[in-house]
């Protein structure tokens, strides 16, 4: 059985003995994954994080586009310094864009893994969606 971690092998795989043939099937699933791309950058734009820091006296909400939705201050943080208030927040929004580039890795790697394609995490792929 041909290695379809190697694109080579996929590839020869994919064409067979008729070369017309497999590269209609090429075409029609280079289609799906584009299909399939396109949903999942859908997905990721509607898709909510809440970013926190210092022990939940700032909340941000950040969606999959990276715009902030919402910021949340606990009313005694402004006891605080004003450089510790802007530390706390650049540290909530920090964990927000985290978890929204985990959301996209994983959408990769399920996505790359359901076309049969090499490159998810665990193939030595990054398996990061780029703006």
């Amino acid at each position: 059985m041909a290695d379809m971690n190697d694109p080579a092998e996929a590839l020869k795989q994919m064409m067979g003995d008729d070369p017309k043939g497999s590269l209609d099937n090429l075409m029609k699933q280079a289609q799906q994954m584009q299909e399939k791309m396109q949903s999942a950058q859908e997905e990721l734009a509607a898709f909510n994080v809440t970013g926190q820091s210092g022990a939940g006296m700032v909340t941000i909400v950040m969606n999959g586009r990276h715009d902030v939705l919402s910021v949340e201050l606990d009313k005694n943080i402004m006891e605080e310094d004003k450089e510790v208030i802007e530390d706390l927040i650049a540290a909530a929004i920090n964990d927000a864009v985290r978890k929204i580039e985990k959301e996209a890795r994983n959408k990769m790697t399920a996505l790359t893994s359901d076309l049969g394609l090499p490159g998810g995490e665990g193939e030595g792929g990054q398996g990061q969606i780029g703006n």
